[in-house]
């Protein structure tokens, strides 16, 4: 017998819910989310084969037609007031949804154990990878007398190569989980990471090692594309706060702790050991995922529900609630194109990714010559030369925290006005732009100087404080600004940033050797006082810009 397919929820998603459940979970939010989509695709893929929508239908279902950037509606992740419930369709006896709201196939419906021992694993998967990135920056003069290099330019490209992979890697595995679901991507992409870990650490040539360490970074970055839905899937809206403050600290303290780890793991057993932890820690994560975890998204669930259902009944019309009626190929090209055309077309969005990139290329032209500076200037042994990063950690977590609290606090009072705009985001991003410049100038002078190593130190700390006080509130401004198309904003963020602090760290050392730390790192300083009136500027006209937009996608 055919099981009841008929949705059977509450109510109704609201805009705002549908928007804030697809930023999190890394797509646009007119692909639909475990909730459904902002757009009605849904009844007419009933009425299409799958991938044969009418151009005309496609191109309204996907947003070709409509400017993204007019912010005319507060329909922001924060935005909570003024919410309409997205229409709700008439039931269809050929749509497939949950059996009931207690479902046991729906992921929210798993029991809290099963909930949170995933939430914790794919935490622990995000938090190595990102350490992985910058572990074995002490052992990098290890690495160049292994492989009998003197080249200046592989010395850092080694190190910020992996971010490179960052890059490329999320254009293609975030389509690919829309089309397949997260749990391959989970465990290929974990697989992969592991054996290019291992080929790290059995490289025998410096194109081999700058190769391996590229694809690490390409694999590596799965958890950091599908960890943010994964949680979405599982936790309600109310409890996923602490679910992300969890993920989250892994891309925030991992890179910081790495290097103190490898510092005295390079000392003990060689730079190679580097990678033989972490493939052994991977690949422990990696089998333990195999065994415990299950898929979660719920439009890859239902649309293989439908499959089953198809088979059993004889009924070829049955189709997912969730259905997007888009081709494979199509979702991967929309994942693609969308990105570039935002970061070319956008004022708004190119000025954003340009203050995030270069000061996260700041961050890793830190993480190339720290373990040079401290060496040289200091006398530290390779053993301890990684808490050398100690500073930039503490300044991140601290700066983390610090935009977490007013941040938030200042939307919140602007909703309760009901006056919030996107620039609202900003305010504190104004204020942290300043802590980049200060930190910088104090660093450089402070070692050009030979001060206590502490002075330099507290000097980097500035430095992780600005970092995060500027990062954390632009890509929240990208995400209000462009609500339905927030993924594919941060997916252009996410580009130009690895991509800056893949190439720009790599002439690091010769500025230093010709202009000596302290006007190399004043150098960098000027240029981040030349950023600070970008929030300034966007405060004042973002709104205007936004109306005259004509960004189309």
């Amino acid at each position: 017998m055919m099981r009841d397919s008929a949705p059977q929820i509450s109510r109704h998603p609201t805009r705002s819910e549908i928007i804030e459940l697809a930023a999190e979970e890394g797509h646009d939010a007119d692909i639909p989310t475990n909730v459904g989509s902002i757009r009605s695709v849904r009844s007419r893929s009933a009425s299409f084969p799958r991938g044969k929508l009418p151009d005309s239908e496609k191109q309204s279902s996907i947003g070709f037609d409509k400017d993204i950037e007019k912010g005319t509606r507060a329909e922001s992740l924060s935005s909570r007031e003024h919410d309409e419930d997205v229409p709700e369709e008439p039931s269809d006896p050929n749509v497939v949804w949950w059996d009931s709201d207690t479902d046991p196939e729906n992921p929210m419906n798993w029991s809290f154990k099963k909930k949170w021992g995933t939430v914790l694993l794919v935490s622990a998967i995000t938090f190595l990878t990102p350490l992985a990135s910058s572990m074995f920056a002490p052992g990098v003069p290890e690495v160049m007398k292994t492989f009998h290099s003197t080249n200046e330019m592989l010395e850092g490209f080694m190190v910020s190569v992996y971010v490179l992979g960052f890059a490329f890697g999320p254009l293609i595995i975030a389509p690919l989980s829309e089309m397949y679901g997260r749990l391959p991507l989970y465990h290929s992409c974990n697989c992969f990471f592991v054996i290019f870990s291992i080929a790290a650490a059995v490289a025998s040539n410096m194109g081999m090692f700058v190769t391996f360490r590229f694809f690490m970074g390409c694999f590596g970055g799965a958890p950091l594309v599908l960890g943010g839905g994964t949680i979405a899937d599982l936790i309600s809206r109310e409890q996923r706060g602490t679910a992300m403050v969890v993920w989250m600290m892994g891309p925030t303290i991992g890179p910081c702790v790495g290097p103190i780890v490898g510092g005295f793991l390079t000392q003990a057993k060689g730079w190679r050991w580097n990678f033989w932890l972490v493939a052994i820690v991977a690949g422990a994560f990696t089998i333990m995922s195999m065994i415990l975890m299950n898929e979660t998204s719920a439009p890859i669930i239902l649309e293989r529900k439908a499959k089953r259902l198809r088979k059993e009944t004889g009924n070829p019309k049955l189709v997912s609630k969730l259905d997007s009626g888009l081709t494979p190929k199509e979702l991967f090209l929309f994942s693609i194109v969308r990105p570039t055309k935002m970061l070319t077309r956008s004022l708004i969005c190119f000025l954003m990714s340009l203050y995030v990139a270069i000061t996260y290329a700041y961050l890793y032209i830190l993480f190339t010559t720290f373990t040079v500076v401290f060496e040289t200037q200091y006398g530290w042994r390779r053993g301890i030369v990684g808490l050398s990063f100690l500073g930039l950690g503490i300044g991140s977590l601290i700066g983390q925290s610090v935009f977490t609290h007013f941040g938030n606090k200042t939307a919140e009072k602007h909703l309760a006005r009901g006056d919030f705009k996107p620039e609202h985001r900003l305010y504190i991003m104004c204020a942290g732009g300043f802590f980049l410049p200060i930190g910088l100038f104090w660093y450089g002078w402070a070692v050009q100087a030979q001060t206590h190593y502490m002075v330099p130190i507290v000097g980097t700390g500035f430095i992780g404080f600005g970092l995060l006080m500027t990062f954390m509130p632009a890509n929240t401004y990208l995400v209000d600004v462009f609500t339905v198309h927030a993924a594919s904003a941060m997916a252009a963020n996410t580009v130009l940033r690895s991509l800056a602090a893949a190439f720009i760290p790599l002439s690091s050392q010769k500025m230093y050797a010709a202009m000596g730390y302290g006007w190399g790192n004043s150098l960098l300083g000027f240029v981040a006082l030349l950023l600070i009136p970008i929030p300034f500027l966007f405060i004042k006209y973002g709104e205007r810009v936004r109306k005259l937009s004509t960004v189309k996608l």
